[in-house]
């Protein structure tokens, strides 16, 4: 059998809260054995589940690997607003006039993802 990816993980200064963070994102669950304080926290997310750990050192530079999330019942638009709601903060706005483009959000410790335009949005311009 092939090697599989079990987890992502992702260094933090909190494990628990930002997971909490993360199974929004996401609108999935954190594992029912994870409780706030813990040093380890997972998103049980389908695919692959996203494993964050507490580690001492402070995140420092620009992230080498990020999420590109694309909404699957929501507008890019919708989505980035959400997201924004969840605690997300604004890094970088790549929206263009025709629709294409993308957002690239941080997480609360900072962490880069993108947001993309749904399947939906992706048609109506190819259309």
């Amino acid at each position: 059998m092939a090697t599989l990816v079990r987890h992502v993980t992702i260094d933090s200064s909190d494990a628990y809260g930002l997971a909490t963070f993360w199974a929004g994102v996401l609108e999935c669950s954190l594992s029912d054995e994870d409780q706030p304080g813990d040093e380890e926290a997972l998103v049980e997310a389908p695919g692959v589940g996203i494993l964050f750990v507490t580690v001492p050192e402070k995140k420092t530079r620009k992230n080498r690997m990020h999420f590109d999330l694309q909404p699957q019942e929501r507008s890019r638009d919708e989505e980035v607003g959400r997201l924004l709601k969840l605690g997300a903060s604004l890094v970088a706005d790549r929206r263009n006039a025709d629709g294409t483009g993308w957002v690239t959000l941080a997480d609360p410790e900072g962490n880069e993802f993108c947001v993309e335009r749904s399947a939906a949005e992706r048609s109506a311009v190819r259309g």
